[in-house]
This record gives C-alpha cells, sequence and structure tokens, in this order.
C-alpha cells in the first residue's frame, strides 16, 4: 500500500508465520471433511450446526456449508423447538451474518442467508399483534442495509438487497421517503449508478400509482441530472439516467431541449465522449421519431452530425473503434431507406 513502510521479517518470523498458516489451512482441512461427512450422513443435529458455525467463520464464502446450516434448522432444530426459540435462533444467525458482512460485504451467500432467516421469522404470541416480530426485523433490516450503504454508498449488492426488503416489510414504506433518500445518495456522489438506478424504479411507481406528477417531476428530474452531467460529463452512470428520462424520444421539444444543453457542454468538453454519444443517439431519435418535422436539409444537416462525431469518437475511443465504424454504417443505410420510402 502507498505510504505504508514495508516490514522487513526475519527468517525465523517468516518460518513461524509460515507454520501457523499451515496449522490454520490443516485445521481447516479437518473442520471442512468433519463438517461434510456430517452433512453426507444427513446428521440434523445441534453439534453439526455448531460445527458449521465455526466453518463460516474461516470461511463465509463456503455455501454448501450455508445451505447445510438451513437444512439442519428446517429438519433438526426447528421443529423441536417453540416459536420464541425459532426467534432467538434466528436473531442469533442474523447477527452472525452481520459480522461477516462487515468484513464481506458483497458475498452473495451472507445476502441469501439474511433472506431466509427473515422469511422464516414466526409470528409473535401476542395476540394484539402478531406480526410484531416480523415488523421488528424488518425495519431493523432497512436499518443494516443503511449503514452498509454509508460504508460503500455504491454496494449493487445492499441496494439490491434494499429493494427486496422495501417490497417485503409487513408496513411499507412510502415512496417519496425512498425518492428522498435517492436524493441524498445522488447529492453526496453523482457517481452512484445504483443509487441512479434505484430512483428510476421509484419514479415510476409514483408515477404508475398517480402519486406524483410525471411532468413536472421530469422537469426537476432534468435539472438534476444536468447538474451532475456539468459536474462529471464522464459519469457514465449520469448519462444512462439521463436516457431512461428521454425514453422513446417521443416529445419533440424535450429532444431538442436536452440536445442543445448537451451541445453546450460539449462546446465546454469538446473531448466528451459521452456528450458525442448522446447527441448521436438523441439527434438519431430527431430523425427516426420526427422526420416529418424537418426539411431535407435538416435531416442531412442532422445525418451528417452524427457521422461526424462517430469518426471523432473513432480517434477519442480506440477501444470501441470498429462499434463507431458500424454505427456510421447504420445510419448512412437506414437514412438511405428513410428517404427510398
Amino acid at each position: 500500500m502507498h505510504g505504508v513502510k514495508r516490514v522487513r521479517y526475519s527468517q525465523e518470523a517468516l518460518q513461524a508465520k509460515e507454520q501457523r498458516e499451515r496449522a490454520k489451512l490443516k485445521e481447516y482441512l479437518v473442520l471442512t471433511d468433519e463438517v461434510l461427512t456430517k452433512k453426507k450422513n444427513s446428521d440434523w443435529s445441534r453439534n453439526a450446526f455448531d460445527l458449521t458455525t465455526r466453518l463460516l467463520h474461516v470461511c463465509p464464502e463456503f455455501y454448501t456449508v450455508w445451505n447445510y446450516r438451513r437444512n439442519i434448522l428446517l429438519y433438526g432444530i426447528f421443529p423441536n423447538s417453540s416459536p420464541t426459540d425459532v426467534n432467538v435462533i434466528l436473531s442469533d444467525d442474523l447477527s452472525l451474518t452481520t459480522s461477516f458482512l462487515k468484513q464481506h460485504p458483497k458475498v452473495y451467500w451472507i445476502w441469501n442467508h439474511r433472506r431466509w432467516c427473515l422469511e422464516r421469522v414466526p409470528e409473535c404470541p401476542s395476540e394484539a399483534d402478531p406480526d410484531g416480530w416480523r415488523k421488528s426485523y424488518w425495519s431493523k433490516e432497512l436499518f443494516v442495509v443503511e449503514k452498509m450503504l454509508d460504508v460503500d454508498a455504491r454496494n449493487f449488492h445492499a441496494w439490491n438487497y434494499r429493494r427486496y426488503v422495501l417490497s417485503s416489510m409487513p408496513v411499507k414504506r412510502p415512496e417519496q421517503t425512498e425518492l428522498a433518500y435517492t436524493t441524498r445518495k445522488i447529492e453526496s456522489n453523482f457517481s452512484n449508478f445504483s443509487a441512479w438506478h434505484q430512483r428510476s424504479k421509484v419514479l415510476s411507481l409514483l408515477w404508475d400509482a398517480g402519486k406524483l406528477d410525471p411532468k413536472k417531476s421530469r422537469e426537476y428530474e432534468f435539472d438534476l441530472v444536468k447538474n451532475a452531467m456539468y459536474t462529471d460529463p464522464e459519469d457514465q452512470s449520469v448519462w444512462i439516467y439521463h436516457r431512461w428520462l428521454i425514453g422513446n424520444g417521443d416529445d419533440y421539444e424535450i429532444l431538442c431541449r436536452e440536445i442543445a444543453s448537451i451541445q453546450e457542454l460539449l462546446d465546454e468538453q469538446p473531448d466528451s465522449k459521452w456528450c458525442m454519444e448522446s447527441l448521436v443517439f438523441y439527434k438519431w431519435l430527431v430523425l427516426q421519431n420526427h422526420r416529418p418535422r424537418l426539411n431535407e436539409t435538416e435531416q442531412n444537416t442532422l445525418l451528417a452530425e452524427c457521422l461526424s462525431y462517430l469518426s471523432q469518437l473513432q480517434i477519442l475511443d480506440t477501444n470501441r473503434r470498429q462499434r463507431y465504424i458500424d454505427l456510421s454504417a447504420e445510419l448512412r443505410n437506414t437514412s438511405g431507406e428513410c428517404r427510398g420510402s
């Protein structure tokens, strides 16, 4: 690591370290063999369960052991446990996975086990509120995932899991609250694809449910994403979100307005790959969707501009040079077919 002084070990220290690592490996192999043997013999005992705990502490990525652990609970422990006992066991497993996630935040099997635990929380003995335990767990789970995103705001595992939690909560969280959450995450770091993606999901829900005016809110979104584009014009996530807002490009006025805005940005950032790619995409949408509005000179001008940008992109983005060549050929062919028809 940069700035960290390298420690030089003596030969004796290196040998001692190697011996310790060999001892750990031997212990791990013995433990693995013992657990897998018990699994093969369908051992659903508490002793087998405790052995899986030991092994997962060593290697939390061992998905076979997670599967075995769940089978032990289902076939060996839960059938002989009261709802209160089951609740305690699940709580302990959630605490266990929380500790693992601090060191391994992107291991699927840990997240999967949390899902499994939450989906098996029993009804609370209280007749007044049988969902009491579930409500408590799901609220805590949202808190856990928010803490994970505070540590790494772009952890897509955590964002996917967050969507799962929100959809599973017994008492649903208002979509407007989630929209505000994505605003905070985006404003703290525009380069957060997962936050933009989550925002698109929430907005779609609000628009479909009639809880938010699509026209007014879309204008706010264009302002938000424009600010992000001007802050970091090379951030891919911003441009992807902008394309989502444009959609099929059916609104001619919005399309022309956004083209003009991006053109202004390109004038300031003449080597911006994403500005050029977006201008090609949007100007081609104009030609595809709004050709009757244009005279022949305007059509030819748009096509020439698209081809010019694609030529520049071949130089700027050499790794995708062939892609731009193919796009140029496609634009020429499609434009010729449109004229012929």
